[in-house]
């Protein structure tokens, strides 16, 4: 069972990125709880499915490519289980392309119709005092 849920949230994720990598807003959408929480360097968000859709129609980066590695998977119940991993990113940002490194974390809930994510964080790689970006 936990090797499945394993490769379920490491699906998930990867059907997450690739959406959005894509512009496919709607799948990205259906897949996101409303609202859903997200951490990120820019700070954090409570962040509504209306706001979401907003924010990916008028994104300033495209994703070029994404690759998910040393995913670590703990199910808290039957509805819900956390997923973390590190992920290196080729985005295109204002014109300019920037590569990255980071670590992220999802907690993804079941629903009737499939599984949502209520909550998505995103940590840089890199000094954990912030030193490498002085």
């Amino acid at each position: 069972m936990a090797e499945r849920l394993k490769q379920t949230l490491i699906d998930l994720e990867k059907k997450y990125w690739r959406a959005l990598q894509e512009g496919d807003a709607k799948t990205a959408l259906k897949m996101t709880a409303d609202p859903c929480i997200v951490t990120g360097a820019q700070g954090v968000a409570k962040v509504s499915k209306e706001a979401y859709a907003g924010m990916l129609k008028n994104a300033a980066w495209e994703i070029e490519e994404f690759e998910i590695r040393d995913a670590e998977v703990q199910e808290l119940s039957d509805d819900v289980a956390i997923i973390a991993y590190k992920v290196r990113e080729k985005v295109t940002v204002d014109g300019e392309e920037v590569e990255l490194e980071a670590a992220d974390a999802s907690t993804w809930v079941r629903k009737d119709d499939g599984w949502i994510c209520a909550l998505h964080t995103e940590s840089l790689s890199g000094d954990p005092y912030g030193r490498d970006r002085r």
